[in-house]
């Protein structure tokens, strides 16, 4: 009965509980049967065309200035004036969609700050399996060309399949955006035309962190380290990552917005993101030499140092070795000392692939826990711990950490896990105005049984401290951290740093070993006939004003008996309150309705059981 209860208080009935079920259970929103974003199938779409002889032209992202972006790229600005849209087979008589292979060759930057996508685009190409989750086979200019292409994107815990026109914006002839050093070749540019569609303009991937395009081709769950306090191991996670087939980034922090962009004396680029694609030691002067190869996704500009392209290093290698490392002049790719690159380098992201983008049984696995949340203003958007009165509002989870670890560090008992905070579509919302929230979170250990299976509240937080939280509130799509506790029941809280911040969310929390969870409570018990609600109402007005506010709203409602979780806290302020108040009638009518609803759900669930009995 408990389990049945929470799935019907979660997810707003029955039958939504069931077509959900239905829909995973049949692969909806896997790499294999991926959503249709904004419902266009490309096989209907494509075989169309096809029948008719006309080539796609997408409706819901036009050839026109709009989907170039709403600021620097506005329409009818500068920088969008004279841009015409034109398709490969205008541009070259041999268009190829992929031509010899895609490899990281095949991405050179153009007029748009997205290099940390094309640096996650570069990465991906080392990996043929990772790469064509993302771009489906079966695409070409000649066989059945009807204009219209398909990539596939993870997006906040399901997989979209987005459909587009290939009409790409050029000026005097040629690619404004992404292209291939080979000129005829397409994939790249359709590639993040796909995803410009995906986050509203090509101006919207202006600027981010590698991180998030890893996720988005993967699924997969991001770290970051700071090279200046790098781990004494890092070369070899590193080569463990790259065996595994992980996605690396690396970056040179900015001190003022004069650095961005700007060229150090041996040629790295600062604020600019690079992908990590190769690592290898060489027997050099009679010593065991590090070296890691760095790509920048421009495909020019590249480190002048030792070991660059044209550094007299070379020269002490065997032939064969110097072979092995494939050096080719000007392609944006180069390699460094591994010490060396610690020096000129100041942070390193790595994408972990989740189980289902690993293909081989011998890696080990995450466990994975997902919820979905939102954060909203008078009922769940509480701000972090410097907003003590309205902190324990935030969304609440519980997670039960089961088996410690089987290579304890220094004896410690300890469970290892990593906690992801995301919040969704920010990027969608640039062209109002708005960007990323500063976001992260705590958590905290529950040790009394009394807490369990309720919403916490202010006193919990005022007088216990967090045993663990993320390392910094940050305004990046996401903040993750690696961390270790030991066994036992911990309550996590994510949040934005201000109060009153609304936005959708998704926390991920990823288990090396076991572990359970619990969501918000969502139990409802109804003793209206032992309380009075007019006693209720005056007690919980405590300003006397004649009406509550939210958060008095919710204090009331529980000690009517009804413990409700964030979201039906948030449905109800959307429906009894004006203006942010709720007055007496309000009040009751909401009581009311809540003590029906348990009523008709109670007779639903006893005939259930009756028929399972």
């Amino acid at each position: 009965l408990q389990y049945i209860v929470s799935c019907v208080s979660m997810s707003g009935g029955i039958s939504a509980s069931i077509a959900t079920s239905r829909l995973r259970a049949e692969g909806m929103g896997s790499n294999d049967h991926a959503v249709p974003f904004l419902n266009q199938n490309y096989e209907a779409l494509r075989q169309e065309c096809l029948e008719t002889g006309c080539l796609f032209q997408d409706p819901s992202f036009l050839a026109e200035p709009p989907s170039l972006g709403f600021k620097e790229l506005a329409p009818y600005s500068a920088k969008t004036r004279d841009v015409e849209w034109m398709r490969p087979t205008e541009l070259t008589d041999d268009p190829q969609f992929i031509l010899g292979g895609a490899t990281r060759t095949d991405i050179c930057q153009g007029a748009l700050g997205d290099c940390w996508l094309l640096a996650a685009i570069a990465s991906l190409t080392l990996n043929e399996r990772l790469l064509h989750r993302v771009v489906p086979h079966g695409q070409s200019f000649q066989e059945d060309y009807a204009g219209i292409f398909h990539f596939q994107f993870w997006q906040f815990g399901e997989w979209v399949d987005v459909v587009i026109d290939d009409r790409l914006p050029t000026k005097d002839g040629e690619l404004m955006f992404v292209h291939s050093a080979e000129g005829n070749e397409f994939w790249s540019a359709l590639l993040e035309k796909a995803y410009s569609k995906l986050n509203g303009s090509y101006e919207a991937l202006s600027g981010g962190s590698t991180t998030e395009g890893f996720e988005d081709f993967t699924g997969g769950v991001s770290e970051m380290y700071d090279l200046r306090k790098a781990p004494r191991d890092l070369y070899r996670i590193i080569g463990k990552a790259l065996d595994r087939g992980s996605l690396l980034g690396c970056s040179i922090d900015i001190t003022s917005a004069f650095d961005m962009e700007s060229v150090t004396f041996k040629k790295l680029v600062k604020g600019h993101a690079y992908s990590v694609t190769g690592l290898k030691q060489v027997d050099y002067q009679g010593q065991v030499e590090r070296l890691i190869r760095v790509r920048n996704p421009w495909g020019q500009v590249e480190w002048t140092g030792a070991w660059s392209d044209n550094s007299s290093e070379w020269d002490e290698l065997d032939p064969t070795e110097k072979e092995d490392l494939h050096l080719q002049m000007e392609d944006g790719e180069f390699w460094m000392s591994f010490q060396e690159f610690l020096r000129q380098f100041s942070r390193l992201e790595i994408c972990n692939l989740t189980a289902d983008a690993l293909s081989e049984d011998g890696l080990s696995h995450w466990n994975t826990i997902k919820f979905h949340g939102m954060w909203r203003r008078g009922s769940t958007a509480g701000g972090c711990r410097n907003h003590p009165n309205t902190f324990w509002i935030n969304p609440q989870y519980k997670i039960t950490l089961l088996e410690e670890d089987d290579d304890p560090e220094d004896d410690e008992v300890a469970c290892s896990f990593l906690v992801a905070l995301m919040q969704k579509d920010r990027r969608r919302y640039r062209g109002q105005g708005q960007d990323m929230h500063t976001i992260g979170f705590a958590i905290y250990e529950v040790r009394d049984k009394g807490c369990q299976n309720v919403h916490l509240k202010k006193d919990f937080f005022l007088n216990h401290s967090s045993c663990a939280r993320s390392e910094t509130f940050i305004n990046l799509r996401e903040v993750s951290n690696r961390l270790r506790l030991p066994p036992g029941e911990y309550l996590i809280v994510p949040s934005t740093f201000e109060s009153g911040k609304e936005a959708d969310f998704v926390l991920r929390v990823f288990t090396e070993k076991q572990s359970e969870t619990d969501m918000e409570s969502c139990r409802t018990m109804v003793n209206l006939m032992d309380v009075s609600s007019t006693v209720i109402y005056r007690e919980y007005d405590m300003d006397k004003s004649g009406s509550m506010s939210s958060y008095e709203m919710r204090l009331a409602v529980e000690s009517a008996g009804f413990k409700l979780n964030n979201r039906l806290n948030q449905v109800l302020v959307a429906r009894y309150a004006e203006n942010e108040a709720i007055d007496f009638d309000n009040f009751i009518c909401c009581l009311v309705k809540l003590e029906a609803m348990f009523s008709k759900y109670c007779q639903f669930l006893l005939v259930l059981l009756y028929g399972i009995l």
